[in-house]
């Protein structure tokens, strides 16, 4: 029987501190910021918005702060994975594991729809060939042809090394950080505050209402410091700076956003809102008045999906890895390239995955990135347990990167986590719908096949022996 461990080549440390920063906080600057800043600012006000996005921020910086000293203490491959199997076992680790693929699938497949989408704003009218129409979205030749074009390009980028990838995400990542700075830059000298009103939403449902549906949108735009444990075992820095670069990524995030939602209230009013379909090149184009502006803060959002996709190529095919690993998912997901390093099969999964995502039409996606987000916070919940765990069990574990106050912030951590999961149960502002709880069950059915199948090759106990020899 051909066992995941048969493969001898390892995962290479490659990643210096940069190119981890990059990795991060690129994968947390997605396209989410250019078409959502708009209907924040509706929802709460310029200032509600801004508070939610702080409030949601220290929440993700409770449960980073979890995996900071996590991914300091065991810094391999899975991430998740390898927390949650210590602190929980065989079980809970899969789980965990499953959920938070089917969250970087989501983002993945998210980014193979949004690439052609932004591509209409710089080239209108160039989806042309009508394939299919589901729900009520025309699907075109043309439109598909430039999401799949995208995928297959991340995906041979990822095939040939990390080092390949990194180097993108940190030109790229540097050209959004550059585009933005002009932007708040810009805004700050040339918008105006009376643009601002109102600060907060004064509608039937009140003040607070309109804070928790931005509060929603938190842990899908803020996924993506996660990657940094997922890629653990290609990172060449000390374990202590593991969780200090971390933390770094999530702070500068939540920065980010402030900044882009108070720079976009001060470039356009609330009329002008309402009118515009992408808000924040809208408002580049209002401060300097002219269509280059737009057009050049299109080409940030362009690049905001460049770095999410990269990152969750790198993310997703980590984590399906570590499962074939252990023994948890077919051995053919564990193989490495003799040469890059890169778990090639894993890779490929994603790749197609990503390739057909086009095929069902944009109202299809927003179902999968629904469904994903509750497997990221459910990932987020599993953690923050087993931090909590491993904070009681084993107290002189060593923790380079250890937090003050631990057990509080883990406890924190965990009510925060469960609460941003109930956001999307029967009778939040974020439920899901049918078709999104079909998903997430299909999902949940796969991944309980793919685990009895698993058991029945490998054994429980290959597993153990295995991830014990790692810990």
């Amino acid at each position: 029987m051909t066992t995941p461990s048969s493969e001898q080549d390892k995962l290479v440390r490659v990643l210096a501190r940069g190119d981890v920063l990059a990795l991060a906080f690129g994968a947390m600057i997605g396209w989410g910021w250019i078409v959502l800043t708009g209907t924040a600012i509706q929802s709460a006000g310029s200032v509600g918005a801004i508070l939610a996005f702080i409030i949601g921020g220290l929440a993700i910086i409770m449960v980073g702060l979890t995996y900071a000293e996590l991914a300091s203490a065991m810094p391999k491959v899975g991430g998740e994975h390898v927390y949650s199997y210590r602190a929980l076992g065989h079980l809970p680790s899969f789980l965990c594991t499953w959920a938070i693929i089917l969250g970087y699938l989501s983002v993945v497949a998210f980014e193979a729809v949004a690439l052609p989408t932004v591509i209409e704003h710089l080239a209108p009218n160039y989806a042309v060939g009508h394939l299919w129409t589901i729900a009520g979205w025309e699907v075109k030749a043309t439109w598909v042809a430039v999401g799949v074009g995208g995928s297959l390009a991340m995906m041979i980028i990822n095939y040939f090394g990390v080092t390949t990838a990194a180097l993108i995400q940190k030109v790229v990542t540097a050209m959004i950080l550059l585009v933005g700075v002009l932007f708040v830059t810009g805004a700050l000298f040339e918008g105006e505050t009376i643009n601002m009103m109102p600060l907060f939403t004064q509608a039937d449902t009140g003040v607070v209402a309109g804070i928790v549906a931005v509060l929603v949108m938190v842990p899908f735009l803020f996924v993506g410091f996660d990657v940094i444990p997922q890629a653990a075992e290609e990172i060449n820095l000390p374990y202590k700076a593991i969780g200090k670069v971390l933390m770094m990524s999530v702070i500068l995030a939540v920065v980010w956003y402030a900044l882009i939602i108070l720079a976009t209230s001060l470039a356009l009013n609330s009329t002008e809102l309402a009118a515009s379909s992408l808000s924040v090149p809208d408002a580049m184009g209002s401060l300097f008045n002219a269509p280059w502006a737009s057009n050049l803060m299109v080409l940030a959002g362009i690049a905001g999906i460049i770095t999410s996709w990269n990152a969750f190529y790198i993310g997703g095919s980590r984590a399906i890895y570590a499962l074939a690993k252990a023994g948890m998912l077919p051995a053919p997901f564990a193989k490495l390239h003799p040469r890059y390093k890169t778990p090639t099969n894993a890779i490929f999964l994603m790749g197609f995955l990503s390739c057909i995502a086009p095929f069902f039409g944009r109202p299809a996606l927003v179902w999968i990135v629904n469904a994903g987000g509750l497997g990221i916070v459910i990932a987020y919940l599993f953690v923050a347990i087993s931090f909590v765990v491993l904070r009681v069990r084993e107290p002189d574990m060593p923790r380079p990167f250890r937090i003050r106050h631990g057990k509080l912030c883990g406890t924190l951590a965990v009510v925060l986590s469960f609460g941003m999961a109930c956001l999307y149960l029967p009778g939040s502002p974020a439920a899901l719908s049918g078709a999104e709880w079909s998903i997430f069950a299909g999902w949940s059915l796969l991944g309980v096949g793919l685990y009895i199948h698993a058991l029945r090759t490998y054994g429980r106990a290959y597993s153990d022996q295995h991830m014990m020899a790692d810990l």
